[in-house]
């Protein structure tokens, strides 16, 4: 990034690179902001933020893929409205360190990424993330407290009522592991992963306009969930504090949208632990299993799945090698992550690009999901 911000910017004494990386998440879809538990690995696929100090009392963000570029007199950031478009990540971080009490300087920020956008491997996070390690530039924050800081900024500021698994595994990933991690505790276990697989998402290219106030609707529809079985157990707080059984005991007596979002939920947290010890059992047909079963359950149940990503878990089911797949990420578009022996990477590859284009006339980008580390200086 060094040739593209002296082309911008000109000098860049003072230049350090931040890196965060997006995220698939293997299973535990929609259980974090109803505070149960999730499997993502951070990828190597990144966003890196360059800086530099300025000296004219400004803050200059320049975003590499867009061409764009934004800038703010330091004392305005504090103030500014969501102008709705790519800065409000940052933006909304730099508010939120300010409330913080962090000093922020004028600085040259380039904005870098190979995080594609809309397909559900997380660019916000790997953006806010990226960005907040540049505003501290090198001041110290305490790694939960950046990633509390990331999620308040997209639910303050941007206005999407975010759990906190993207920007969590964004600081804490780590190299050839899964990080199990509990959303109402707030902490975490490593999961190492059989060897001789390989994860691979396929991004489906559609976002249907339904994603984000369907994502307002789910998060309503648990909440109601929540009131409902708290009238039967008053012990229960969140959908993570509610059992197979006891959602068996009432689910007849809520409504239909409701019970179903309950359903999901209640199993998908199951589904997690369960996937868990298959791994360190390397149970690779369980782990596939439990795959198949969290896509059905988002399909059927959550109903966040279209017709473009049951086509693209169904196509893959049915190539050899491959033990399971299933939506990742918000839904209604974006990506599938798919789990297969190491050694059909490529044919599966071939064979998902070939059936897609067919079926669609597009051709999906396909992404290795190697595990990568968390985020960090260069």
């Amino acid at each position: 990034m060094l040739r593209s911000f002296q082309a911008i910017y000109g000098a860049a004494e003072g230049l350090r690179i931040y890196r965060a990386p997006g995220r698939v998440n293997l299973i535990g879809e929609h259980t974090d902001y109803n505070l149960g538990f999730v499997l993502p690995v951070a990828l190597q696929l990144a966003t890196r933020v360059a800086a530099a100090p300025s000296l004219d009392g400004m803050v200059h963000i320049h975003s590499e893929e867009r061409g764009e570029k934004r800038q703010w007199k330091i004392e305005e950031i504090a103030g500014l409205h969501p102008a709705h478009d790519w800065t409000d990540y940052p933006i909304g971080v730099a508010q939120e360190l300010i409330r913080g009490g962090f000093a922020l300087q004028p600085a040259k920020m380039l904005i870098g990424s190979t995080v594609p956008e809309g397909s559900g491997l997380s660019s916000s996070a790997a953006l806010e993330v990226a960005s907040a390690l540049a505003f501290l530039h090198r001041r110290p924050l305490i790694p939960l407290e950046l990633a509390l800081l990331c999620q308040r900024a997209e639910r303050n500021f941007v206005g999407m009522p975010c759990g906190i698994m993207d920007q969590y595994i964004s600081v804490f990933g780590r190299s050839n592991c899964a990080v199990e991690i509990d959303c109402r505790s707030l902490g975490h276990r490593t999961v190492r992963l059989p060897e001789g697989i390989a994860f691979v998402a396929v991004n489906s290219m559609v976002k249907h306009a339904l994603a984000s106030s369907a994502y307002r609707e789910r998060v309503a529809e648990c909440a109601a969930a929540v009131t409902a079985v708290a009238a039967r157990f008053p012990g229960v707080k969140s959908l993570r504090d509610v059992s197979p059984d006891q959602l068996a005991e009432v689910e007849s007596q809520l409504p239909d949208v409701v019970a179903r979002r309950a359903r999901h939920v209640v199993s998908e947290d199951v589904r997690v632990g369960r996937f868990v010890e298959a791994s360190e059992a390397r149970d690779l047909v369980e782990m596939g299993r439990l795959m198949a079963e969290s896509h059905a359950s988002l399909r059927d149940d959550y109903q966040v799945s279209c017709e473009e990503l049951d086509f693209l878990v169904e196509t893959a089911s049915q190539i050899d090698g491959v033990y399971g797949s299933r939506m990742t990420g918000g839904g209604f578009g974006g990506c599938t992550v798919t789990m297969m022996r190491q050694d059909v990477e490529t044919a599966f590859r071939e064979r998902i690009q070939a059936a897609y284009l067919e079926r669609y006339e597009v051709t999906p980008q396909v992404y290795p999901c190697q595990p990568s580390d968390g985020a960090g200086e260069q």
